[in-house]
């Protein structure tokens, strides 16, 4: 009989402990937020700040933490990059604030549509032989603000050498503050400044800026700044070939050259009339 009571004391204490384990590992309840993203919204081929935050390590039962951002379209990150992170719970802050950030920065795909994009992190604790772990979904917002452009000679007048250039947003964004810059290169001389600023494009709308300009033909390349719709400031790379001979002898330059022709002999009659008509009244005048 005093073994039975030994051995169901030895039972009760066992599962005393069991049950203090279980109530510590139950206060383990970790919660994970995300508490930054910059820029807002993200740009498709560029990166993003995301910053999360772990709180709940003011309990020393939750031991080893670990936590892991999930790489999937369109998020991806670089080579090298710590993931999962694993640290123990704690006081992490000199504020004694127990609660852990883990700052990531993301590569945007290409691809990545406007909107919430979602991705996924997991996160646990390691306490002795068992682990926990959770997953969790955040949206991150993404916004194609970089803009496109298509762009070419419109015309060329080598009498005054005033080239046109035509410029079509072909973005999905407004953009505004629109400056063409030509550099110097070899296959154009800029005479006046080699900036021009046309002002605000909207999206599918073009417009034209107009450069003195001498060239022999050849690949120009050209400089496009703009600002875009976060108010950052962008510039893009475009290269076009002009060919000059497409410019020569077109009919209607021959039908402009006509009517300015026909302009001049009309002006001259009707000055040479009105000189005339003067003339006959004074003498008119002078007969009487």
């Amino acid at each position: 009989m005093k073994h039975k009571r030994l051995l169901m004391l030895f039972v009760l204490s066992l599962t005393s402990l069991f049950l203090v384990q279980t109530i510590y590992a139950a206060a383990c309840n970790l919660v994970v937020s995300l508490i930054i993203q910059d820029p807002y919204p993200a740009n498709p081929g560029d990166y993003v700040k995301v910053v999360f935050k772990i709180t709940g390590l003011e309990n020393p039962e939750c031991k080893s933490v670990i936590f892991e951002v999930k790489e999937k379209f369109p998020f991806t990150l670089d080579p090298g990059k710590q993931n999962p992170i694993t640290f123990e719970a704690g006081t992490y802050n000199r504020d004694y604030s127990s609660y852990y950030l883990a700052p990531y920065d993301l590569r945007v795909s290409e691809d990545a549509l406007n909107g919430d994009n979602e991705i996924e992190v997991s996160f646990g604790s390691t306490t002795g032989a068992s682990s926990v772990s959770k997953l969790k979904k955040f949206s991150i917002n993404v916004e194609d603000t970089i803009a496109d452009f298509e762009i070419f000679i419109k015309n060329y007048v080598a009498a005054t050498n005033i080239m046109t250039f035509e410029i079509l947003n072909i973005g999905e964004t407004d953009i505004k503050a629109v400056t063409v810059e030509i550099p110097k290169q070899v296959h154009i001389e800029i005479k006046g400044p080699n900036r021009n600023i046309v002002g605000d494009i909207d999206s599918n709308e073009y417009t034209t800026a107009d450069f003195e300009a001498i060239s022999s033909g050849g690949n120009i390349d050209l400089q496009i700044y703009y600002t875009d719709t976060v108010d950052v400031r962008r510039n893009i790379n475009k290269t076009i070939f002009f060919n000059p001979f497409s410019f020569q002898n077109r009919a209607a330059d021959k039908s402009s050259r006509y009517s300015k022709f026909i302009f001049i002999i009309v002006i001259v009659a009707v000055i040479t009339l009105i000189i005339y008509r003067r003339h006959k009244r004074k003498k008119h005048r002078s007969v009487l």
